[in-house]
């Protein structure tokens, strides 16, 4: 009863809202981005495939995950079926990694084009890029297979029915150290490091134009971009750090961990949150995105030449 109410009270409602907002948030800047750079032939370069990656693997969070997460919220039990309880946690755990592999393949892309910019054209190729995102993608895909088949945390044997249609997931800490290894640390350790050395690369690039050029207001617009590229750099690490640690440092700590959980549930929301930011930390704050996201609002992507469009031109406009 107490439960009952601690649900339906104003704190509960607040939270409802907030983390409604953020669902709607996820959906909605994914499904501009992939929008844009589906859309706009411009756009259909190695990098912005990168970013498509991503912000698919964030919409299918924001439009399947956190939804079903939100309903558990207002009630543990479940009313979707057995079926959909054993394919919730793979589709969950599949676009989440296929998230995190999307940005980890987006600092080896930024790694090469800042460090060895000569060379990047010939090596990062749209087909290249295409492939390396099947690949990315089918390793989520199998990875989470021999999950399942493995060691039975995702499938029926493992769900607990204490109330009519309740799912619960129960995962195993033997199982949670090898997920660690293979789900954040390696992922972690490419994109923090390839990171370091751009922002190092960035760092010589800049002192090197400093070197060259003597002028006072060069200098002053050099040691600008550099500010905000680190920032910008910074920014990238320290959000996805804060939003993916604390769950799997808080899954070693217990022996095992189930969906019902109170751990589980805050952390595992600070991932989602996390599909909500990557919008803006990969896209939106780019010329061409803006650009574009005003030919959306306006509508004018239904014009039969719009694809074609050179959105760095319109962007440069006085108006724009």
């Amino acid at each position: 009863m107490d439960l009952l109410c601690a649900r339906s009270g104003p704190a509960y409602t607040l939270l409802f809202i907030f983390l409604s907002f953020v669902c709607l948030c996820a959906v909605f800047f994914n499904l501009l981005v992939i929008i844009s750079i589906s859309h706009f032939k411009q756009l259909h370069t190695p990098t912005n495939l990168l970013i498509l990656s991503l912000a698919l693997a964030d919409l299918l969070v924001g439009i399947f995950v956190m939804p079903v997460n939100i309903m558990q919220l207002g009630d543990s039990c479940w009313y979707l079926g057995k079926i959909v309880c054993c394919l919730f946690p793979v589709i969950s755990s599949v676009s989440l990694s296929a998230s995190l592999y999307s940005m980890a393949f987006i600092a080896v892309d930024r790694y090469i084009a800042i460090c060895y910019p000569l060379l990047y054209s010939t090596r990062v190729t749209v087909c290249r890029t295409k492939l390396s995102l099947i690949l990315g993608w089918s390793y989520a895909a199998f990875y989470i297979a021999i999950t399942c088949y493995f060691n039975d945390h995702l499938l029926p044997s493992q769900i607990s029915f204490k109330c009519y249609g309740e799912c619960v997931i129960i995962v195993k800490y033997s199982w949670m150290i090898v997920d660690v290894v293979f789900s954040f640390i390696c992922p972690c350790f490419i994109i923090v490091i390839l990171y370091s050395l751009i922002f190092k690369a960035a760092v010589r690039q800049a002192k090197a134009v400093r070197a060259v050029v003597n002028a006072a207001p060069k200098v002053k617009r050099s040691n600008s971009s550099e500010t905000k590229a680190a920032k910008k750099l910074g920014s990238i690490i320290c959000i996805y750090l804060v939003c993916w640690i604390p769950f799997y440092f808080s899954c070693l700590s217990v022996e095992s961990l189930t969906s019902l959980s109170m751990v589980w549930t805050v952390f595992t929301w600070l991932i989602y949150i996390n599909s909500s930011v990557n919008p803006l930390l990969y896209a939106i704050f780019y010329p061409w995105f803006r650009a574009s996201v005003k030919f959306i609002v306006t509508c004018k992507i239904l014009e039969s030449s719009s694809s074609r469009l050179n959105l760095y031109k319109e962007h440069s406009l006085p108006n724009a």
